[in-house]
This record gives C-alpha cells, sequence and structure tokens, in this order.
C-alpha cells in the first residue's frame, strides 16, 4: 500500500509559478524507489487527464503537450517525494492536481495507476 499526499497548490495569477509536491508513504515490503509517479489534473467540467510522469530512477520523464517547456517533474527517493514545478502558469491550468503511483513501469495511461492522492487545487487568474 502506498500513501500518498499532495501540498503547494494555490491561487496565483497568470504568469506566476509554484510547486507542487507529494510525499508519498510506504507500507509494503517495497520502497519508494519501486514505484513510477506522475501528476494528472481535473479541471471543472473536464475529464481527468495526464500532467506528467517520471521513472522510479528520474531518469526518464514525459509530459502532456501543453506543458512542455512549462512544467517539470521530478523526484528525490531519500524524501519519498515527488514534485511539479510549473512556471508561467496560464488560466487553462486551474484544477485539481493528483499525485498518483504504481509499481515499476512508467506510463502516462490514468487507468494503469494504483494509488492516488487527494489531490491540491490550484487556481491561475488572467
Amino acid at each position: 500500500q502506498v500513501q500518498l499526499v499532495e501540498s503547494g497548490g494555490g491561487a496565483v495569477q497568470a504568469g506566476a509559478s509554484l510547486r507542487l509536491s507529494c510525499m508519498a508513504s510506504v507500507d509494503s515490503g517495497l520502497t519508494f524507489k519501486s514505484y513510477a509517479m506522475a501528476w494528472f489534473r481535473e479541471a471543472p467540467g473536464k475529464e481527468r487527464e495526464f500532467v506528467a510522469a517520471v521513472s522510479w530512477s528520474g531518469e526518464n520523464t514525459y509530459y502532456e503537450d501543453s506543458v512542455k517547456g512549462r512544467f517539470t517533474i521530478s523526484r528525490d527517493n531519500a524524501k519519498n517525494t515527488v514534485y511539479l514545478q510549473m512556471n508561467s502558469l496560464k488560466f487553462e491550468d486551474t484544477a485539481v492536481y493528483y499525485c498518483a503511483a504504481r509499481r515499476f513501469v512508467v506510463v502516462t495511461a490514468q487507468k494503469e495507476y494504483d494509488y492516488w492522492g487527494q489531490g491540491t487545487q490550484v487556481t491561475v487568474s488572467s
């Protein structure tokens, strides 16, 4: 089992930056390094969508096209934490952001992730 807790959301103006954090507590015999991590988001009236993902080592990262060049996903395995640095925020980035985990192989499909946090709200005003 993995428990995920997001933090760092807030209300900002367009063009600002935020850094989201997701701390993982791993109960099983596996360690945080055994899990690929990802961020998804859900905007009002829209389906949840993939934002970014990172492999267990941090070497491989993947991004949704609209956030490429603006968002950076990273992880600190010593701290059991994954981050999402969001720069040049836009109104359309407004959403609840969710952290997710799955064992071993990093993928971008939402249905493949087994563990989810409760989400953190990001609101960008234009």
